[in-house]
């Protein structure tokens, strides 16, 4: 059996409509970690579906309770094959934001997954059912080609991802023995393009925070007052003009990174990002925003972006001619490894002190959203083996990204587990994902569990190549592994 017989195995899954029956019963479960009332569908979804596929595929499965109550379970599957042999770790969730019935197009349920054209539609399909269904299906095939994976493999399935990935971090401190690995392959996020193949190593990280001004109790006649008392939401806007330009640029230079190091200048250079003018379902990307000198690639996997989520002064339902007395702008900070979050917000705090806006508060609530950073340098020897991999798959030069521009909560796996981390998508950025109308894609899903399955045969072919087809092991010889 040879590496070619694996992956002409995996598309005949796919193409026999196996693959969507497996992932179309996983979308049936309404397993929305943003719904209270589904919160049973959490524990349903990794107790009646992932662990009897888990199990058929020799792994032990266990199920833990998360450490903060706010999160749903988390499951932990293991298949040891010889403990000599390296570990391979993977990850994905279960859970989906709410499905916001009612809202899709042609009436669509969302938990019901529907073929139209290329596209299946259901919540779940990109983020993240349909991904780590996609390398569940290759595992298991390389496992019935091979008869065995020639690594041992974890797997952590979490159902909290999409309220912020809560006790994950605890989680995995608490379990640092069990979940020692050596390597994470693992798939979330969208690829560069739909036809792109695509690797990223790590991801940007999030601050979510408030700027707030509350001057007086009351709003107060414009025309009696107007031009005696301040107005809040004059105060906000000048405040935010300190930090942000009028094209999106940062202005205060400690919100900014340092630089940008060279081997990702070098891997960033010809990508392009989106179609540029809107042809592959998003928006056109404009040239002219963001940080001056860094070309769209730079600006989105390279740098940080400040960006206003939402502002309110006064009553916008129901304009009164009144002075408003407070206002506010939810703000968020995307940002890469370069910076430490923690210096954020008392950096802008001593900025608008300098300016005088003692009168607009910075805070962030206990609940507020925050990601951590990470990166894997481009040049790394797994990036290198990974890359080679995808090419012999495709036949394609794979797009590297040194981090996905969006986040995840890859710094658990890079820091607290110790791991190279290597992400392979099998999604695109116009799936709508978080939105009504979420869809995957058809045609990536198959090649994605083409390219999975070449990953893990690669992974555990012998040193020698000798199951490999014409001899050779496909991704090139494998990186030193660290000492287990």
């Amino acid at each position: 059996m040879t590496r070619d017989t694996a992956i002409a195995q995996a598309t005949a899954h796919f193409d026999s409509g196996a693959f969507f029956d497996d992932l179309a019963r996983r979308v049936a479960i309404p397993s929305s970690a943003q719904v209270r009332e589904l919160r049973p569908e959490l524990d349903r979804y990794l107790s009646e579906e992932m662990t009897p596929t888990l199990e058929a595929m020799g792994f032990v499965v266990t199920i833990h309770p998360n450490p903060d109550a706010r999160g749903g379970p988390l499951l932990v599957a293991e298949r040891l094959e010889n403990p000599n042999l390296p570990t391979l770790f993977s990850y994905g969730h279960g859970d989906v934001v709410r499905g916001f019935e009612g809202s899709w197009r042609e009436d669509r349920d969302p938990w019901t997954m529907v073929k139209d054209g290329e596209r299946w539609y259901g919540r779940g399909t990109a983020d993240n059912k349909g991904q780590h269904s996609v390398n569940l299906a290759a595992l298991g095939t390389v496992l019935a080609v091979r008869g065995r994976l020639g690594f041992n493999c974890k797997i952590l399935l979490e159902m909290s991802e999409e309220v912020g990935s809560v006790g994950l971090a605890a989680f995995a401190e608490a379990h640092k023995q069990e979940l020692r690995a050596d390597l994470l392959l693992a798939s979330d996020g969208p690829r560069l393009a739909p036809d792109k193949p695509t690797l990223f190593m790590g991801s940007r990280g999030a601050l979510n925070f408030e700027l707030t001004v509350d001057l007086r109790d009351g709003g107060h006649h414009s025309g009696n007052w107007g031009g005696l008392i301040s107005n809040a939401g004059t105060r906000l806007a000048n405040a935010l003009a300190t930090l942000v330009g009028p094209k999106g640029e940062i202005l205060l230079p400690a919100l900014r990174p340092e630089a940008i190091p060279q081997s990702v200048r070098d891997v960033l250079a010809d990508v392009k990002v989106g179609g540029g003018d809107g042809s592959d379902g998003g928006p056109a990307v404009e040239e002219d925003w963001g940080q001056p000198g860094l070309s769209p690639a730079e600006r989105v996997f390279a740098w940080n972006a400040f960006e206003i989520l939402a502002i309110t002064s006064g009553n916008p339902d129901q304009v009164a001619n009144a002075i408003p007395p407070s206002a506010t702008a939810w703000c968020q900070i995307r940002f890469t490894v370069d910076r430490d979050p923690d210096t954020f917000l008392p950096a802008i705090r001593a900025h608008l002190d300098s300016g005088g806006y003692h009168d607009v508060a910075v805070g962030q609530k206990h609940d507020g959203f925050m990601m951590k950073a990470s990166r894997l340098l481009p040049d790394h020897p797994w990036v290198q083996w990974a890359r080679a991999s995808l090419r012999r798959t495709t036949g394609v030069e794979p797009a590297i990204l040194p981090n996905l521009g969006g986040s995840l909560p890859n710094d658990v796996f890079a820091e607290t587990l110790g791991l190279p981390t290597i992400w392979v998508p099998h999604s695109y950025a116009a799936c709508s994902q978080h939105a009504p109308n979420e869809h995957a894609l058809e045609p990536v899903l198959r090649e994605g569990l083409a390219i999975m399955t070449g990953l893990f045969w690669d992974l555990g072919a012998p040193a020698d190549g000798s199951d490999g087809a014409e001899g050779e092991s496909g991704g090139g010889e494998l990186p030193e592994w660290r000492t287990l």
